[in-house]
């Protein structure tokens, strides 16, 4: 081929390099378009399949219908708030404690959304944590006051300083208590968690501890602290003749008693009149293993404040409890295993919480046949057809989960055999599960507390749960997931009650054992008798006792 037919191809020696270097532009620029096209692509696939895993988890959330008396079994699609509708702060590091705003993915949504005012104050009390918290300079000059013999007036912080009593249901409805005691006196709530309570909780506030620390200087007479003590409030009045105005000046401590054996004087730090004085001592050390926020409204100094942080009065503990305490990733490992295994595929989840204070008094043979006759009588569980084998073929059966939380195995293995032994009358599927069994409570037990915990959490994640009575476990349960439990009367003497459950008139816990007056302005009234405030009522299932109720 000749040159000049060559040239007329495009090959002549000016063109032919532009040509190559067009084409290698072009290729180019083609390349990184569809580099950029299978980015995108792959970030929309990304996308599609985190809110995929985001909806599966989401749609197994079993929600109770409008009617809770139905006891629908049902699940609805739902959109997950994972602040609560405020209730939550956000920017705290997930990974650190993932269960702080990933719970709510497994848990019934709370038709139960905290006051406006309630957040606000709760950010109000993240500031002033995170200004007075452990090793602050606030901290340490008011850590100063506790070596001196009288108040200097250089702190503008104040604190009371929770100590643990009883069993971790105990401690849970006790430090609720003390921190709303606190939000509303404008003091710095502390804990000392010890070593049985390590790695159970996650941190509640951001940027900063609320744990005790360790060199507190008080810590080795916490151990000790009963009712008289030499520097609790109590003695303080006695040894005043319960004029608290004779004494000249407050002391930088003071002790709190505030368990279920206080004395007639310790029950004193529930009268007005006395607050004022203990506005102004900088540490107040308090011990209790009772759900005491009830009282707090019966005391007039607190009562627009609650009214305005708790306009409805049943969720004062459901939202102190998902505010305050979430488990630790190890905790939320056991809660999470357990819930994909066998809670998750449910149509309809049940907790049936059975604690037994004396075994002698409750034979299991009693004890089981009460918790049928409520599971039952209340339509809780289906029965079971004893004439068949097989169940009919049904397309309207429900998938059921049972999980019973129990110190002891018997309720478990005796309940499965109900539902493995012969079919549902109605065809149903039963399903019975026990976390652990662990025969005997066992205090000082960090693991213990934390198998505890888990439990506490896993009976939270029920559409239905009966609660046993007077369980401090069982409230927190509830508590947790804004349920209105069925109260189980475990029998005693040897026989049934005819009432086996009834159902509880709000989710609060039950305060067992407050004082037995209402002094305002020199009169008193008892509180069995009759209650100042409209919602306070006795407890279902503690005649001594009182909770909160709605109006």
């Amino acid at each position: 081929m000749g040159v000049s037919q060559m040239e007329r191809l495009g090959f002549g020696s000016n063109r032919f390099p532009k040509m190559v270097v067009s084409f290698l532009i072009a290729f180019f620029l083609l390349y990184m378009l569809s580099m950029a096209y299978r980015s995108s692509t792959f970030d929309l696939i990304g996308e599609f399949a985190k809110a995929h895993v985001t909806g599966e988890m989401a749609g197994n959330v079993s929600r109770a219908s409008e009617s809770e008396d139905k006891h629908s079994s049902h699940p609805e699609r739902v959109v997950v708030d994972k602040l609560l509708g405020g209730l939550l702060a956000p920017g705290f590091d997930e990974e650190s404690c993932i269960s702080r705003y990933q719970s709510s993915l497994c848990r019934r949504v709370s038709p139960h959304k905290p006051s406006s005012y309630l957040a606000s104050k709760l950010r109000k009390y993240e500031e002033l944590h995170k200004r007075c918290g452990p090793h602050t300079e606030s901290y340490n000059r008011t850590l100063k006051e506790l070596s001196s013999s009288h108040i200097n007036g250089t702190t503008d912080c104040n604190y009371v300083v929770w100590t643990p009593a009883n069993g971790l249901g105990n401690r849970i409805i006790s430090m609720a208590s003390s921190f709303l005691y606190a939000v509303l006196t404008n003091r710095v709530l502390l804990v000392d968690h010890g070593t049985d309570m390590a790695n159970i909780f996650c941190e509640p506030f951001p940027n900063t501890s609320w744990l005790l620390p360790m060199d507190f200087p008080l810590s080795n007479q916490f151990y000790g602290l009963q009712s008289g003590n030499v520097h609790s409030y109590g003695q303080l009045l006695k040894n005043n003749n319960m004029n608290i105005s004779t004494v000249s000046q407050p002391p930088p401590f003071l002790y709190l008693y505030l368990s279920y054996n206080y004395d007639e004087y310790e029950k004193l730090f529930y009268q007005d009149q006395n607050q004022g004085f203990l506005q102004n001592v900088p540490w107040l050390i308090l011990k209790s293993d009772q759900y005491f926020a009830p009282y707090l409204f019966l005391i007039p100094s607190f009562q627009q404040e609650l009214d305005k942080l708790f306009p409805d009065k049943e969720t004062v503990f459901h939202h102190l409890v998902r505010y305050l305490f979430h488990p630790s990733n190890q905790a939320w490992g056991l809660i999470t295993r357990f819930y994909q295994s066998y809670l998750a595929s449910a149509e309809q989840r049940i907790g049936l919480q059975v604690r037994v204070f004396n075994r002698k008094a409750s034979p299991i043979k009693v004890v089981l046949e009460q918790i049928l006759g409520c599971v039952q009588k209340e339509k809780l569980l289906p029965q079971v057809d004893e004439e068949k084998h097989i169940a009919p073929p049904s397309k309207n059966k429900t998938s059921r989960a049972i999980t019973i939380a129990s110190l002891y195995p018997e309720y478990y293995e005796s309940i499965k055999n109900v539902y493995w032994m012969r079919p549902t009358v109605n065809g149903d599927v039963i399903g019975v599960y026990q976390p652990s069994h662990e025969e005997a409570q066992q205090f000082g037990n960090n693991i213990h507390n934390i198998k505890a915990w888990a439990e506490i959490n896993i009976l939270s994640l029920s559409d239905v749960l009966v609660t046993s009575s007077w369980s401090t476990f069982g409230y927190v349960a509830q508590g947790l997931g804004g349920l209105k439990p069925w109260i189980l009367y475990v029998p005693t003497g040897g026989q049934t009650n005819d009432q086996p459950c009834p159902r509880a008139m709000s989710m609060e816990p039950c305060f067992h054992f407050p004082p037995n007056y209402y002094q305002n302005a020199g009169t008193g009234r008892r509180l069995d008798t009759v209650s100042p405030v409209p919602h306070i009522r006795q407890c279902e299932d503690a005649s001594t006792g009182i909770k909160l109720v709605n109006d």
